[in-house]
């Protein structure tokens, strides 16, 4: 049996040592071992350290430079956002003290990845990577089914609109009031201005303004070479929090309210052009923009409709995400059929105030019509400015019943001048509430909105024919309505239940029979029994009309004669 080595001798030396050397080679190896599982997980995950941005959300690429020459003359800048197929290169913008911007609103989730581009050497060639999630967001608005509106996810969006067009150069107190009020109204788009109009207010005051979208502080010393940061900062956080609010910015470029005093209403045409890539370059990535060419485009007397066609061109060019584009007329309107307007923006009060009308100008332009400003609720001087609210109330329903959409405006304030459509802050008009009892019906009728059902003979019914039916009776005061129906898509045994909507005091009545129609005729079908819906003989009532119980089997056999597809 071997003994132990005695202590201190040379062999027992040789084994401490080998101990040692045994322990330091042990944690040499998990060292080791550590760094590969730290590389190797660093190489299967990489999108953990990524930042990480909402699907229709904002990236954003910042950059640093020298602030050399004129970056808002001579700055070249882009970026290649690519995922897979996808690619998009939004332009860049300088946002003052060496700070360069990129903007994306990425439409899709996963992995993107963006290299820079720019005559700037800082900035040029610069790469990078983050990673989309699925959030809450919709997208931003477009065209859906010709004459409506739907968010890129599919969403309709039926446009309840109001006109708020300096409230981004108001004190802060105000802003906020204006927040609190439209988080309670029913309102989901704001007609604003991106440039303040000339107010001897904003000189002095508590309204003074400290900032100008360009640098400078009065007309003689305004540098139209050179943007204001500062300026644009604050009315990107105004666009942000409407957004926060679900609320669409249609955002107003130009507009003719200088009287000769600042100039941002005779800017040449170099500087406008500067103006909007500028303007697209910093909002396009904001999912609740609109883009409003000018509001009374006609009344700017030194740009003619050439001129808009040139600005309407720059922004279809270089907002990557395809926002809707209008302009808002005066005494001469634009031609709404020209293929870079998406929709209709209309200033034409007459539109409202009789059936018709709507439909008509919907077949005229087979595009979405929105009567952007059809006078206001209040107590102004003007003519514009002086509905009661209940017309203000029925031009909205004379709007939607013709397959259109509508936008609020009120003057009526006890401190502010011009009130609410200047300034925001609190409404104080009977309009907004009943506005959001018509948008609550809408909303759950047809899913995307209404459509006429019989334009040239029923002016006064919107829906969905064979399923939905919305009469909307005005002024008049009938006191029945024999239960008659154009006959397009329907079919004999179908079945009908009715509700009696007092559109003024805002209740809904159901009618306790059930109406069944019998053979279609050629134009008009009635219920069987020739029953009739008594009514109140008020003004302002409506008649919802929804198809109940299961489809008739069979079709329908037209009557001898019968043209039952006939429009005319």
């Amino acid at each position: 049996m071997a003994r132990p080595f005695p202590p201190g001798s040379a062999t027992h030396g040789h084994v401490r040592t080998s101990t040692r050397l045994s322990a330091h080679r042990l944690a040499h190896r998990l060292t080791c071992l550590l760094a590969s599982l730290l590389f190797a997980w660093t190489l299967c995950a990489p999108a953990a350290a990524q930042e990480r941005v909402e699907q229709y959300g904002v990236h954003e690429v910042v950059l640093k430079g020298k602030d050399a020459g004129n970056p808002f003359i001579d700055l070249e800048l882009t970026a290649t956002f690519t995922r897979g197929g996808e690619s998009f290169t939004p332009e860049g913008f300088y946002d003052g003290d060496g700070t360069y911007r990129v903007r994306f609103m990425p439409p899709s989730a996963g992995q993107w990845t963006y290299v820079t581009h720019s005559n700037h050497p800082d900035l040029d060639g610069k790469k990078g990577a983050f990673t989309v999630v699925k959030g809450a967001n919709r997208g931003p608005v477009r065209v859906a089914n010709t004459h409506h509106f739907a968010h890129a996810d599919g969403t309709p969006f039926l446009p309840f609109g109001t006109t708020i067009y300096e409230w981004a150069f108001q004190p802060e107190a105000q802003k906020l009031e204006t927040l609190a009020t439209l988080k309670k109204a029913p309102f989901n788009k704001a007609r604003m201005l991106a440039v303040p109009p000339y107010k001897p207010g904003y000189l002095d005051g508590p309204g003074k303004l400290t900032d100008f979208p360009f640098v400078g502080t009065a007309r003689d010393n305004f540098d139209f070479s050179r943007f204001n940061p500062a300026y644009f900062r604050s009315l990107e956080r105004d666009v942000k929090r409407l957004s926060d609010l679900g609320i669409q910015v249609d955002l107003i470029l130009f507009r003719p309210y200088d009287k000769g005093q600042w100039g941002f209403d005779t800017t040449s045409d170099a500087v406008n052009q500067r103006f909007v890539r500028y303007m697209v370059a910093r909002f396009a990535a904001f999912q609740n923009i609109w883009w409003s060419l000018a509001n009374e485009n006609s009344y700017i007397r030194h740009l003619t409709d050439e001129d808009f066609d040139r600005y309407f061109q720059i922004v279809r060019k270089y907002d990557p995400y395809n926002h809707l584009r209008s302009i808002h007329n005066a005494d001469r309107i634009y031609d709404y059929n020209k293929p870079w307007v998406t929709h209709v923006s209309l200033q034409y009060y007459n539109a409202v105030k009789v059936f018709g009308v709507s439909p008509m100008l919907r077949d005229m332009y087979r595009k979405p019509i929105v009567h952007d400003e059809i006078n206001y609720e209040g107590n102004s001087p003007s003519r514009w400015g002086q509905l009661s609210g209940e017309e203000l109330t029925r031009r909205f329903w004379v709007a939607l019943v013709g397959g259109a959409y509508a936008t609020h405006g009120e003057v009526l304030d006890s401190g502010k001048a011009r009130g609410w459509i200047a300034g925001g802050g609190h409404l104080a008009g009977t309009s907004p509430e009943r506005i959001g009892f018509l948008r609550k019906i809408v909303e759950t009728g047809p899913k995307g909105g209404l459509a006429p059902i019989d334009q040239l003979f029923v002016m006064n019914a919107a829906g969905q024919a064979g399923e939905y039916y919305l009469y909307y009776f005005g002024d008049d005061r009938p006191t029945e309505f024999p239960f008659v129906l154009p006959v397009k898509a329907l079919r004999k045994g179908m079945k009908f239940r009715a509700d009696i909507i007092d559109t003024w005091n805002m209740t809904v009545t159901p009618v306790p029979d059930t109406f069944e129609i019998g053979e279609p005729p050629r134009y008009r079908v009635a219920d069987v029994d020739s029953r009739v819906i008594r009514l109140p003989g008020k003004p302002y009532m409506a008649l919802r009309i929804q198809r109940v119980g299961e489809m008739p089997k069979t079709a329908p056999k037209p009557a001898p004669g019968a043209i039952v597809e006939e429009e005319l």
